[in-house]
């Protein structure tokens, strides 16, 4: 179809040129340039008058061909029995397709046709107006440019209506075949809902019932076999016994030769130096693995080589569930040791039957009263076999799997139960969804387990995100949105099954709720969270990125910058993130203004004070404080742990953790203990008794803690006392020094007791508060 718009655009793209003349320098020179410019146009338009008569034809014979297979479609639909689901069903399915393959590739005949009849329009009042121009004024090669432009203009305009006529009749089989393939579509709607009803709604007998009238019912069901695999085995149609049961035997054929080559490979072709132990204890299931790979590939090339109808759906099947058996099995080569692949094969084995069987009815197009026969207890059998598997080898397989394993007894035993009830359809869609969901889970295991492994062995955990960015691309976003969107494949092929699948995508598209400021739909929810995923990823290799280069440029004020830029970062990703979802869900902009614009007022006022932390949080993390800082704020001394726009977070020296609101920090004057190079000036005052010489004592101090040189003190700056005071007992001094602020407690205590010692050792006193008691009257208290 793509084709057919290309011919039609390139036949009326040259049917419907026009040239055009300007005003000139008199009407003598306009009628010779008018007279290039028709014969030029005249010149080409005969020239691909052949070539677009052959392309003409090629149109034509396409939008027969289209028509004549919507009458096939037609056919195939209006005689099937309804009783015949997966018949009715494949019908249906080829009819809509066709219809919705028609309605995307609509051609825009009316457009050019339009333009046509625009052209012919000029190019008829051309000729008209050459035709009444007078000639008595006009030279004589004026005039036989005036002739010759009516001669041509006259030939264009025919031409132009020659090819608006076969547009016309393009117009015209067009109309005929949308006619036809909308009244086709209509009706395989309508049998597509009476399909849905007897799979989810009617139902049918159940089988007890049907146990009770076995006879009539085998009876019944062997007259249906016979009429619909026996009695038609002579006729030469591509749906016929002979070539389905033709196909069973080609699909044995591709085993055998599928195997045969694998073992060949694997046990003659393939080196020594590859048949390790582990590769010799798992080779059987290796061998199987690589024999459903190859058998795909057989299914894949006959499938592309082939015209038959039948072939090609069979064959889409049978690719379908060789994928299901070969995730299965490289998913147990991958993940479980040799002791553990008989018993992780063993638990999978009742799906991978239950699995074959379904294909094989939905490729045979089974008929509904053989299904409802054989199917519910051939489920129990299944049901009875998963939960016997479970019990001999679940002691034997990973924890995930065992989950599988209960998962897989429970989807048996609703079927089951479906089945029972008469609910045969209902469960075979239920057992075709977890087997494709569970395919689905296998197949995301494998990619993340071989992407885990590919990590650890190139060592990308400890690599800048610049050389891991498409890695964590993979584990972040890729895997999550494959277990997102595989809830909807797996659905989408369950319904596959009866050829559902346009009704499927209906329901997925489907709005369930519908309002003017909201529309949610399972592609629209399914959307916003493989969005979140990814903007997560976003946001986490932004701010990844920004870290390693402030490190880069400053490790001392990388976190604190880090800090700020990541806040940004967030508001600026999951804000854009919070805008895409809106427009994805249908929410209006302009309902969700109103309604904050009714609560502005009250929002301004409540949230003045979380405004002032933000406001005060930005200029902390301009540069005023950054992480790792001791700071001091209200007598409580600690370590900047972090800064966000609303708090910092302080861990005290005392081993507590405390949040202060950016704003107090402000307004209690905080202290930034370690901006002055990690030093903080320590005064520590001390007294001497009267009568003691203050300069010599000053002297002696200063040298004896200068000597020290303890590596605590700043040994740029200098030791100095001064005097303070007259004391009530002593006289009092001052020492001042720059200690470490980090261990200003130790070194203080060294400092004391260096002046303890010194003054002692002078013999200098060191009075303290003394108090002298005088009692009179001694002899009265005596008495």
């Amino acid at each position: 179809m793509k084709r057919l718009i290309v011919i039609i655009m390139m036949i009326l793209v040259a049917a419907t040129d026009i040239n055009a003349v300007l005003k000139e320098k008199n009407l003598e020179s306009t009628l010779s340039v008018l007279r290039i410019e028709l014969t030029n146009y005249r010149r080409e338009l005969s020239s691909q008058s052949m070539q677009n008569k052959h392309k003409g034809e090629v149109v034509h014979r396409q939008l027969i061909s289209t028509l004549q297979k919507s009458n096939q479609n037609a056919l195939m639909l209006y005689s099937q029995n309804p009783d015949y689901v997966f018949d009715m069903a494949y019908a249906c399915h080829e009819a809509t397709e066709q219809y919705l393959n028609f309605q995307k590739s609509q051609l825009p005949f009316r457009n050019y046709l339009l333009k046509n009849r625009q052209d012919i329009a000029g190019y008829d009042s051309l000729a008209k107006s050459l035709r009444t121009m007078s000639v008595d004024m006009l030279s004589d090669k004026a005039k036989t440019d005036r002739n010759v432009c009516l001669t041509l203009a006259t030939n264009i305009c025919n031409t132009l209506k020659e090819n608006n006529d076969g547009i016309e009749e393009f117009i015209r089989i067009y109309d005929t075949t949308e006619l036809h393939l909308k009244e086709i579509n209509d009706y395989a709607n309508k049998r597509y809902n009476d399909i849905q009803t007897s799979i989810f709604n009617n139902g049918g007998d159940d089988y007890f019932t049907i146990l009770k009238n076995v006879r009539q019912k085998l009876s019944s069901t062997r007259q249906t076999v016979i009429q619909k695999y026996v009695s038609n085995s002579n006729t030469k149609s591509q749906w016929s016994s002979r070539f389905i049961f033709g196909l069973f035997g080609m699909i044995a054929i591709y085993g055998i030769v599928a195997s045969f080559l694998n073992v060949m490979i694997l046990r003659v072709l393939m080196p020594k130096k590859f048949r390790t132990e582990k590769f010799m204890e798992k080779r059987t299931y290796i061998i199987m693995a690589t024999t459903t790979v190859t058998f795909a590939l057989i299914l894949g090339i006959v499938r592309a080589t082939t015209a038959q109808n039948f072939i090609i759906m069979a064959s889409d099947l049978l690719v379908e569930y060789a994928w299901l058996l070969g995730v299965v099995l490289i998913s147990l080569l991958l993940r479980l040791k040799a002791v553990q692949m008989h018993s992780g094969f063993r638990i999978y084995s009742p799906l991978i039957i239950m699995g074959f069987l379904v294909i094989s009815f939905r490729i045979i197009l089974i008929p509904n009263e053989l299904v409802n026969l054989i199917f519910p207890p051939i489920l129990l059998i299944c049901a009875l076999w998963q939960w016997g598997v479970i019990r001999s080898h679940n002691k034997n397989i990973p924890q995930s799997d065992i989950a599988y394993t209960y998962i897989s007894l429970t989807v048996f035993v609703i079927s089951v139960i479906l089945s029972w009830l008469g609910y045969t359809l209902a469960s075979v869609q239920l057992l075709i969804w977890w087997i494709m969901q569970l395919t689905c889970i296998l197949t995301i295991t494998c990619v993340s387990r071989w992407i885990t492994k590919y990590g650890e062995r190139k060592n990308l955990a400890s690599k800048p995100v610049s050389k891991t960015w498409a890695y964590k691309l993979l584990n972040g976003v890729l895997l999550p949105v494959m277990g997102v969107v595989s809830v909807m494949i797996s659905i989408y092929w369950a319904a596959d099954v009866f050829n559902l699948s346009d009704l499927c995508w209906k329901v997925f598209n489907y709005k369930f709720v519908n309002l003017s400021n909201l529309k949610l739909s399972m592609t629209g929810i399914a959307t916003v969270v493989s969005l979140w995923f990814l903007f997560s990823y976003v946001c986490m290799f932004v701010k990844t990125a920004l870290y390693d280069h402030f490190k880069s440029q400053d490790p001392n004020t990388a976190d604190s910058r880090t800090m700020m830029a990541k806040n940004v970062i967030q508001v600026a990703v999951w804000g854009a993130w919070t805008l895409v979802s809106l427009s994805v869900l249908g929410i209006s902009l302009s309902w969700i203004l109103v309604i904050t614009g009714g609560l502005s007022t009250g929002i301004g006022f409540a949230s003045k004070d979380i405004i002032e932390n933000i406001y005060y949080g930005i200029s902390l993390m301009a540069g005023r404080i950054k992480v790792g800082d001791l700071i001091e704020c209200d007598g409580v001394r600690g370590r900047v742990a972090s800064i966000s726009y609303t708090s910092t977070l302080l861990e005290a020296t005392d081993g507590s953790v405390i949040a202060f609101q950016n704003s107090q920090l402000f307004t209690k004057n905080y202290k930034n203990l370690t901006r002055n190079h990690g030093f903080a000036l320590s005064v520590i005052m001390f007294g001497i008794g009267y009568g003691s010489n203050v300069k010599e004592v000053s002297a002696m101090i200063e040298k004896a803690v200068t000597d020290m040189r303890h590596p605590l003190m700043d040994g740029s700056k200098p030791v100095r006392v001064v005097f303070v005071e007259f004391g009530d007992n002593s006289v009092n001094l001052k020492l001042f020094c720059w200690v470490d602020v980090l261990k200003q407690v130790y070194a203080e205590s060294d400092i004391k007791e260096c002046i303890y010692r010194t003054l002692n050792d002078n013999n200098i006193e060191i009075p303290f508060p003394q108090r002298d008691i005088f009692i009179k009257n001694i002899d009265a208290i005596n008495k």
